[in-house]
């Protein structure tokens, strides 16, 4: 038979520094402190109780090999999803199925393209954030997707320049933590396990990965580190992660990033102590592709699956698979952890509605469209159908809330009175962005290029579009209604052709331009994932500051990944209106045509700052290595101030501030009220954990663990969990480093299976996940009145901040929001919950969560620099 390989286990140190000791003497890097040992399920904890006995009942039919198969991925392009786990046969268990991406299935056909993560969260939107999540999960769950490898919290948006950031929802921990709770309700109220990601401290493309910068060269040997210190992690990052577990997400991603020099994926304290003792997560963590760089050591830091299962794609080695099995019969890593590794799989499979006999088949190919072809697409074998062409669209429907969603987060950032347009006389339509492009909607692989109008970023965050629906499509279409003349300009470069169109007498000139980013692994005119700048691409700015100079009725829209400068033109008289519609997904001229005509009244807020200069925002990224050949090393010494309360703590003025959007009407805020509640004083978690369950027996002899050649045929670079000899377990391992017991190599605690103590910070035994119940304790009421003071219906959105009154907080804090429809000369009530955890500390000294003396105001009002109502909390 074909020999199959394993890799062998890599040293230790990663664990708790991840650089090794003579290098660490050449500079004081930052260091991630060990927390051992991994914590296991709670049987008890509040939503999770029948997933846990349902998936028990699984579990603890499984066989050593079976339960390593749940934890293992069977190699790049090794079946139809980008990560699928081996399958259970013997209990009718199809392999699951993890597939990308946060707006949409990448690599399928018959689905839809929906709007970023960025620009939904413009909308301020609860219910509309849930009805996209529930939409996603719809269509991932026809198509037969176990786990849609979103929503996004990693990056949050450290610096604006960061190449994903459109992934995500805001800079705003709050604003995002509340997008990625609704988002991920309704992906799994939809029978679909949400994965949350990229944890944590992702927030940048350069040096994400060794092999991807050494291509580009860059020669570092080790990924990334972003350095954060505990207060900053609570209070920013861990932030929106929180609120995902508290909405029951059932996989969180680790990253590809090291932080304070440990990498993500076997990070003991980011995944042990933070994630599963203090917030108390019980669903299953999943190291990102290729973010795996240990066996033993990940597995006891918390790792519960390894994607897509080979050490690097289309290795055939793997760290876990054979490895795994191995390191439970040896005894290095105990039987409770892989245990636990099933358990937290299967319960987040059970909680979400799914059941073995019911599953649905994987009716697509990620690797072609292909109606036939290889089930195992990298070793060319299995040819049979494979693809299905599934419609999982929604009979239009989708296509209708993507409309919806565009339009609803369309940011009106300028309007001199010219919008909404009413049957204009003349159009002139400049910008290759608003039309399509030459190569079609999906002519880019991964959309991996600018051209035409951007609807979205590029990346594995990405989907086919089933059509796009460019701007000057629905501007033809409006046109030919109103029988308005119409003509356009689709290239930038034609600078002659654009001021002969635009310097017509009656010209309403409509510019369309945008600014791109993506993931590392693409690089488009130099961007590599990251943006260089944060200027308009395609000449952008220069166009508008043209045909502004020639047209005095210049309507601007921007299609982009997140700020640009807009400095040089933004005040310009003949630049009359200004509107960000962000990337809208499929349905992008249908949505931007009803905001511009007025058929939806904009009342989107910016997700995000617009500064005048780079440097407003202090953070930046860092694009040369500054470690040597180490790794480089990214330190947050900013804290919690990014984005705009960067600008708030520095005193410098913004164009337009987070929370800020026009509306065609206007509306005025009065009587602020604070009503009290009597909440009980908050207590820290004590008690104990259970010890350490394990679920059936398992086989020491080693010949029940070889390969079964006459069951099925060997797959080359196929993942298994079985081995090719039985004549010793260091034979079978291959790993010369083999026999080292686990006290020998592996830190103190680290197989523990004794009770353990819980977190102060963490729920209770009987309490929801989501840290400390007590938190979740509401101290405070606020409600406000809201009057629409214009002649048209027209939604608000009212803002809640909190100066936490410290010298070291921002100057104030978003925590709370709703999006309000009120008839014009009507009134409505803006009504907010504070809880403890909002008006929390985190104190480094006691480790919990503190309400400081500091004295507390409440701030109300249409954005964060606009805010009229102001009350203290006693």
């Amino acid at each position: 038979m074909v020999v199959m390989r394993s890799a062998p286990w890599v040293a230790l140190l990663a664990v708790t520094g991840g650089i090794a000791a003579d290098r660490v003497e050449k500079r004081d890097l930052a260091h991630s402190e060990p927390f051992y040992p991994s914590p296991w399920m709670n049987e008890k904890a509040q939503g999770w109780e029948d997933a846990y006995a349902k998936a028990r009942e699984f579990v603890s039919q499984l066989t050593l090999a079976e339960k390593v198969n749940l934890t293992t991925g069977v190699g790049w392009e090794g079946e139809q999803c980008v990560g699928q786990v081996g399958s259970i046969p013997r209990l009718g268990f199809r392999s699951l199925c993890m597939q990308d991406s946060p707006l949409g299935i990448r690599f399928a056909d018959y689905v839809s393209a929906f709007s970023s993560g960025q620009t939904v969260a413009a909308s301020f939107d609860r219910s509309l954030m849930y009805r996209r999540g529930k939409a996603m999960g719809d269509e991932n769950k026809i198509k037969g997707v176990d786990v849609l490898l979103g929503p996004v919290a990693g990056p949050i948006g450290r610096a604006p320049a960061g190449g994903r950031n459109w992934e995500g929802f805001s800079p705003d921990p709050y604003l995002t933590g509340v997008a990625i709770g609704e988002t991920i309700k309704g992906i799994q109220d939809a029978g679909v396990i949400a994965c949350a990601k990229h944890y944590i401290g992702n927030e940048q493309e350069h040096f994400r990965q060794v092999g991807e910068s050494q291509g580009r060269g860059y020669n570092i040997s080790e990924a990334i580190s972003s350095n954060i210190d505990d207060k900053t992690m609570h209070e920013l990052y861990l932030w929106p992660f929180v609120d995902a577990v508290r909405a029951g997400v059932g996989s969180i991603m680790c990253s590809y990033n090291q932080v304070n020099n440990s990498y993500s994926c076997q990070n003991s304290k980011l995944l042990n102590d933070l994630l599963k003792s203090e917030v108390g997560f019980q669903g299953f963590v999943m190291s990102d592709w290729q973010a795996q760089h240990a066996g033993v050591a990940s597995a006891v830091a918390g790792l519960d699956m390894t994607m897509p299962g080979d050490t690097v794609f289309n290795s055939g080695f793997s760290f876990w698979g054979t490895n795994l099995t191995l390191a439970v019969l040896n005894g290095t890593v105990p039987q409770y952890r892989v245990d636990d590794m099933a358990m937290r799989i299967m319960a987040a499979y059970f909680k979400v509605g799914r059941t073995v006999e019911n599953q649905i088949p994987i009716n697509f190919d990620s690797w072609t469209h292909d109606t036939y072809g290889p089930i195992h697409f990298a070793a060319n074998e299995g040819y049979q159908q494979i693809n299905w062409h599934v419609d999982a669209q929604g009979d239009g429907s989708n296509g209708d809330l993507i409309r919806e969603i565009g339009a609803k987060s369309t940011v009106l950032l300028k309007n001199d009175g010219v919008l909404p347009l009413k049957k204009p006389k003349f159009l002139a339509v400049i910008g290759e962005d608003a039309g399509p492009n030459p190569l079609g909607p999906n002519g880019c692989d991964n959309r991996g290029c600018d051209s035409g109008t951007l609807a979205m970023g590029w990346g594995s965050g990405t989907a086919d579009f089933p059509y796009l629906i460019t701007p000057l499509d629905a501007l033809q279409y409006q046109a030919l209604e109103d029988h308005t003349r119409i003509e356009a300009v689709l290239n930038n470069s034609a600078s002659d052709t654009i001021q002969k169109l635009v310097s017509q007498e009656g010209a309403t000139a409509l510019v369309f331009v945008n600014a791109d980013s993506g993931e590392g692994f693409i690089d488009v005119d130099g961007n590599e994932g990251d943006r260089k700048n944060l200027t308009l691409w395609g000449n952008g700015d220069e166009i508008i500051k043209n045909v502004s100079s020639l047209c005095n009725n210049t309507i601007v829209v921007i299609h982009s990944v997140g700020p640009t400068l807009v400095t040089d033109w933004y005040d310009s008289p003949n630049v009359t209106a200004i509107l960000w519609a962000g990337l809208p997904g499929q349905e992008s001229g249908r949505s931007i045509v009803d905001v511009l005509y007025g058929k939806v009244n904009p009342a989107a807020r910016t997700p995000f700052t617009w500064a005048a200069k780079r440097e407003d925002y202090g953070a930046d990224l860092l694009y040369e290595p500054n470690n040597g050949n180490d790794a480089p090393q990214q330190d947050f010494t900013e804290g919690v101030f990014i984005d705009y309360r960067a600008l708030d703590h520095a005193n410098i003025d913004p164009i337009y501030e987070f929370g800020f959007g026009l509306s065609y009407t206007t509306f005025e805020y009065s009587d602020l009220q604070v009503e009290k509640s009597n909440a009980g004083e908050y207590k820290p978690t004590t008690g104990k954990t259970t010890e350490a369950p394990t679920f059936g027996n398992y086989s020491t002899d080693l010949e029940d663990y070889l390969f079964p050649e006459s069951s099925f045929p060997y797959v080359w670079q196929y993942i298994y969990p079985y081995v090719n000899t039985t004549s010793s377990l260091k034979d079978a391992s291959q790993d010369p480093e083999f026999g080292q017991t686990a006290e020998e190599f592996l830190p103190q605690g680290a197989i523990d299976s004794a009770a353990q103590d819980l977190n102060p910070a963490g729920p209770g035994p009987n309490d929801q996940p989501g840290g400390n119940a007590q938190l979740w304790d509401v101290l405070y009421t606020v409600t406000a009145t809201i009057k629409n003071t214009g002649s048209i219906v027209g939604d608000e959105v009212p803002q809640l901040y909190v100066s936490l009154g410290n010298e070291d907080d921002p100057k104030v804090v978003l925590r709370g929001f709703d999006r309000i429809r009120i008839d014009p000369g009507c009134t409505a009530t803006f009504r907010a919950d504070l809880t403890r955890r909002d008006l929390s500390n985190w104190d480094v000294e006691s480790q919990n969560w503190v309400v400081t003396s500091s004295p507390k105001t409440v701030y109300v009002g249409p954005s964060s620099r606009k805010l009229p109502l102001s009350a203290p909390l006693s």
